[in-house]
């Protein structure tokens, strides 16, 4: 049994400690919006924030976020980093699948809370990461400087 804090709530998860998070969000906590890619954190479907930063729960441990902040995508709507990404992600029509696209805007919102005003460089550079099969890296793009620039 672990106890871990996710979404700002401290939650009890019946689990071995070495499972990956992934499946204790999945499979044990029902928020499925973390979605399974690869299950080698090749693609960044997975991600989550830890304490903040962007972290592939697939090959992630319970056991490391031990008294850590778990964010998911289902709790990003309540940083005012998270709603402008979520928001302008909706203004750009990012989504076509929709299958990458939690992974997306968590990485997207750990990018804008380090960085406030990104070039397109360090864009590419913090969402190398997350792959997204339908090619929508130029509205992905588009929609982190439209956050950005309303949290300007």
């Amino acid at each position: 049994m672990a106890t871990l804090n996710i979404n700002g709530k401290r939650v009890a998860v019946d689990a071995d400690p070495t499972t990956p998070i992934l499946w204790a969000l999945r499979d044990t906590l029902g928020l499925t919006g973390t979605k399974f890619g690869c299950g080698v954190a090749a693609c960044g479907a997975c991600t989550v924030h830890i304490d903040g930063q962007p972290t592939r729960s697939c090959v992630t441990p319970m056991s490391v976020a031990d008294g850590k902040r778990i964010t998911t995508i289902e709790g990003i709507a309540a940083d005012p980093v998270g709603k402008a990404v979520q928001t302008a992600w909706v203004q750009h029509d990012v989504a076509q699948c929709g299958y990458c696209q939690s992974g997306q805007i968590m990485s997207a919102a750990g990018l804008l809370k380090k960085n406030k005003n990104p070039s397109d460089a360090d864009i590419d550079a913090a969402m190398a990461g997350n792959v997204c099969r339908c090619g929508t890296y130029q509205r992905i793009r588009a929609a982190i400087h439209a956050a950005a620039k309303s949290l300007a």
